[in-house]
């Protein structure tokens, strides 16, 4: 028997390092997708690593090996302290719909950063006040929004006594991130969990306007917005677990529901003009206010899933529905409609009790999945939004010690899809995320004294 001291020196130092990268890129994220120009923005896809290889399958999964951040009652699943951490690298290409025009743009963003651990122990277990009782708690940040665009347009408009060339620059930025901490129980097969936190964020956009002539010099005007909102979140979840002959069936429902944030807005018209480096000055200021209070309502969403699970197999589907006709932004409604979006995938594990350790490839998860669904955006027709995704679950750690509870995993998914197509209005996009992530459990710190 291995007698070990926990080692917490490391620990501290990645979790410190993800944590600076991660505030790094929620500040310094670049898109430029035109869309995010309404409503909240891009909606970050909300699922983990592991999740996003299967289509987004998350309502009825439950996974000791990493944390869903969807349903909160999986979070009693938690069997050791697990340090859960994604990034991704997403390609977007914008295509006109009327032309060959197209934009390519490549970021590399950090998607989450949680932590989860089991809060009964292990003594509590031995004193057999319940041993059908499992309780775990998580808590993280993570971005659920982004806005950022920069689309110029040149026209020639008629005045009633001349026309002129003017362009047009529109800029916007920001989004919503999220601190959250969950907590769920599990009563033998029933479990519930309760998911709570703090939203905050930005929401910035300016036009600035140039009148061309060779003769006429004009003043280049900026009408700009920024807002700051902030405020608390609530979701609930359920899942209940069905024994079978050859598996079991597990079923969840979750609830995100509505939020009203609390914002601060600042408007400013003003005539400016580019210093030498490119940066505007203030020639004269038309109008400003600060200080402007209101509301950004965001409306809840909900969804029920289902997931068959049995030594090799793991078999989901999800469906959701958000109710974004409640949007508000100081009391105005945006160019945003209900939606829905339909999720399916697996995962296959070739390992079985008998594979040998040195077989590293039958201890790989495979995973593939797609979702499809209305953009929540609209404008003047639906843009349909779909995928389809592949994923797999690498060891990090010795084969020998993932059988004992002690693993490191690299986890990866690949999300090609689209938003929009051919009869969709103006612009489509294409998008390729990769997806990539570590899950470790804490004894991975862990450093051995003697054997």
């Amino acid at each position: 028997m291995h007698l070990v001291n926990l080692t917490t020196a490391g620990f501290k130092r990645i979790s410190g390092l993800v944590l600076t990268v991660f505030i790094y890129s929620i500040v310094s994220a670049q898109e430029n997708s035109p869309y995010s120009r309404y409503g909240i923005g891009d909606l970050v896809p909300n699922q983990n690593v592991v999740n996003r290889g299967m289509g987004g399958v998350a309502i009825g999964y439950s996974d000791y090996q990493s944390i869903n951040f969807i349903n909160p009652a999986s979070l009693s699943y938690i069997t050791n302290t697990i340090l859960d951490l994604g990034g991704e690298v997403d390609i977007r290409t914008l295509k006109s719909t009327s032309s060959s025009t197209k934009y390519t743009a490549t970021n590399t963003l950090i998607s989450y950063l949680q932590l989860g651990f089991p809060l009964m122990s292990k003594k509590l277990k031995k004193k057999d006040l319940n041993k059908n009782v499992f309780w775990g708690l998580s808590f993280g940040l993570r971005p659920m929004s982004r806005i950022n665009y920069k689309i110029e347009k040149n026209e020639r408009i008629q005045l009633p006594l001349f026309s002129d060339s003017l362009n047009t620059l529109y800029e916007g930025s920001g989004g919503i991130n999220q601190f959250n901490i969950g907590t769920g129980i599990r009563i033998k097969n029933l479990s519930f969990g309760i998911n709570t936190g703090y939203s905050f964020g930005t929401k910035d956009y300016s036009t600035k306007k140039e009148f061309i002539n060779d003769s006429v010099i004009y003043y280049k005007s900026n009408t700009e917005a920024k807002t700051r909102f902030s405020g608390f979140f609530l979701n609930v979840g359920v899942q209940y677990a069905i024994a079978l002959k050859k598996g079991s069936l597990n079923i969840g429902a979750y609830g995100n529901l509505p939020q009203n944030l609390k914002a601060t807005k600042e408007n400013i018209d003003e005539t400016f003009t580019y210093d030498g480096s490119g940066a505007t000055y203030t020639i004269d200021t038309v109008s400003y206010n600060s200080g402007v209070g209101g509301h950004l309502k965001i409306p809840g969403n909900y969804g029920i899933g289902a997931t068959y699970v049995n030594k090799n197999w793991l078999l989901g589907m999800d469906f959701e529905m958000s109710d974004w006709s409640n949007y508000r932004y100081y009391g105005q409604a945006d160019a945003v409609q209900n939606n829905w979006t339909i999720r399916a995938g697996a995962q296959y594990y070739p390992a079985k009790e008998n594979t040998a350790s040195r077989k590293y490839w039958s201890f790989v998860k495979y995973r593939a999945g797609f979702y499809y669904g209305p953009d929540y955006i609209k404008l003047n027709s639906n843009r349909p939004n779909y995928a389809a995704t592949l994923g797999a679950s690498f060891p990090l750690t010795s084969l020998q010690r993932i059988r004992f509870g002690e693993y490191v995993l690299l986890n990866t998914a690949v999300e090609v899809g689209a938003r929009g197509n051919k009869e969709t209005f103006s612009v489509r996009e294409n998008i390729t995320r990769i997806s990539i992530g570590v899950s470790m459990n804490a004894r991975w710190f862990q450093k051995r004294s003697y054997d």
